[in-house]
């Protein structure tokens, strides 16, 4: 799938990919800048899209760690199948609120969402952000991309300490959300 593909894929699905373009390679690296994905064994992305942030991730992780990369979306995972074909890269075309079913009893070091929790009915955000709580380790962070500061309420209600960053080299400038 080429570009234009996923440029209209991004467009006709709005209201579940949630965002008017890709992540830039700047935010991209502003939210990776909250992790150390040395030594990390499984990370989890809930979002996967045209596979940016997947790539960092990927960049970045040790060769023995494994990503499980969650996305609605069919046409993206068939893209991301082709873009990530190692081993340790395996791409579920589910519902991120599903997440236990894929963690085998594991424990996650990191989870890193682009999810559009400003378009997800009200239950299934609170699904998805206790699963994703539950998932973590004791050390383990949940790291959001978002583009409303407000939404650092919602994140409030499930995790105990949040912090924020900001980057205006993005198109919108976007919030990266620090949950712990």
């Amino acid at each position: 799938m080429g570009k234009s593909d996923l440029l209209l894929e991004l467009y006709s699905n709005l209201s579940t990919t949630g965002a008017v373009t890709f992540s830039s390679k700047a935010l991209v690296n502003k939210m990776l800048s909250h992790t150390k994905l040395q030594g990390a064994k499984l990370i989890v992305e809930l979002g996967g899209g045209d596979g940016s942030i997947t790539q960092g991730i990927v960049d970045r992780m040790d060769p023995d760690a494994e990503l499980l990369v969650f996305e609605i979306s069919k046409s993206f995972c068939e893209s991301m199948e082709k873009m990530f074909p190692q081993q340790n890269v395996r791409i579920i075309n589910d519902s991120a609120e599903n997440i236990a079913n894929y963690l085998e009893n594991r424990k996650v070091d990191y989870i890193l969402s682009s999810l559009p929790f400003s378009f997800i009915p009200p239950e299934v955000k609170d699904a998805i952000l206790s699963n994703s709580k539950i998932a973590l380790n004791q050390s383990g962070y949940f790291i959001q991309i978002c583009y409303s500061y407000l939404l650092k309420n919602l994140f409030k209600k499930h995790f105990a300490n949040v912090s924020t960053s900001f980057t205006l080299k993005n198109l919108p400038p976007a919030f990266v959300m620090v949950c712990k």
